[in-house]
């Protein structure tokens, strides 16, 4: 879930910096001597983003901001057309975390490592320029400010969780997936796996369903269809036998009805439409199986079923490869 600040045409740099430190170090306390921030440094013919450098030095000391070039701190909408200089915040989650680098007897590359020990949780988009399709940035003549900021991975850092399956957003979800599966979650790896992909597409499905989006064979309903689907396999995988998808759409709307009080008037519907598409797809599942043990047959013993015959189970009848 994708929050932060937005201009379009109103305050720019020197505010968009302000307003995202004030609410980290400020309203979510995060210490000040965990962040560093990143500008971009200039490359490219595209100059170094003087402004921003000017305004983090209102807020952090010299040593804690890093000038990055084009493929961190610069942000393009394509090859033409809006783009400008980006500015992270990162914090430092510890230096007990795993690191790539360290392991192959190198050092730390702190912010620009691989490596989790630095999380970027914010990042400022400063969309100044158009770009034209020779090349050249103009001005555009109102910048805007986009931001990237996850809720998940910013409620992560605030629980001290290193994970967004940790949190309180996820936690509950996972408990009734558990429940549900009469599995227990962290006892095993690949059951952990099912579990999240579970409570994650149970989320999704229930968001998507209750703003209008139905399960169907293109656009978004295809991609519903698929997540869907790609839950119900997990389900299987943990050993759940028949529907059950539409009966955990109600811990979704017990954990997200504060925020979103329209899940709760939608609560029936979504967990209805769920239920046709469960059992849509067992009644698909038992067709492709029968398909299967046709091909399978023909097959002789240590032999490949033909590609096209797997492509056509997968696609058409979303059999699993």
């Amino acid at each position: 879930e994708m929050l932060g600040n937005f201009s379009f045409g109103d305050y720019f740099k020197k505010d968009a910096i302000e307003f995202g430190w004030e609410l980290l170090t400020r309203d979510l306390s995060l210490p000040k001597d965990r962040l560093k921030v990143t500008l971009f440094k200039g490359e490219g013919g595209v100059p170094r983003d003087e402004e921003a450098h000017l305004f983090w030095k209102a807020h952090v000391t010299e040593d804690r901001i890093l000038e990055l070039g084009m493929k961190d701190n610069f942000w393009a909408m394509g090859e033409v057309g809006p783009c400008g200089p980006c500015s992270e915040i990162h914090y430092f989650q510890g230096d007990h975390l795993p690191c790539g680098e360290e392991a192959a007897g190198r050092r730390c590359q702190g912010v620009e490592c691989e490596c989790d020990r630095w999380l970027e949780v914010w990042n400022l988009v400063f969309m100044q320029y158009d770009r034209d399709d020779e090349g050249t940035l103009n001005p555009l003549p109102a910048p805007c400010v986009d931001t990237g900021m996850g809720l998940e991975r910013v409620t992560a850092v605030v629980q001290g969780k290193l994970s967004n399956y940790e949190t309180d957003l996820f936690t509950p979800l996972l408990a009734a997936v558990a429940g549900r599966a009469n599995r227990t979650y962290g006892k095993d790896a690949s059951d952990d796996v099912s579990m999240r992909v579970v409570a994650d597409h149970l989320r999704a499905m229930t968001f998507l369903v209750a703003d209008g989006v139905l399960p169907g064979n293109e656009g978004r309903g295809y991609v519903l269809r698929k997540i869907m689907r790609r839950a119900m396999r997990h389900g299987k995988k943990l050993g759940i036998k028949d529907a059950f998808l539409h009966e955990l759409i109600h811990a979704v709307v017990r954990r997200m009805k504060a925020a979103y009080p329209e899940l709760v008037s939608h609560e029936d519907s979504v967990s209805r439409v769920v239920a046709v598409e469960e059992e849509r797809f067992g009644t698909t599942l038992k067709q492709a199986m029968a398909i299967f043990e046709e091909i399978a047959a023909r097959v002789p013993a240590g032999g490949v079923v033909p590609g096209a015959e797997v492509f056509r189970l997968y696609d058409t009848y979303g059999l699993p490869v």
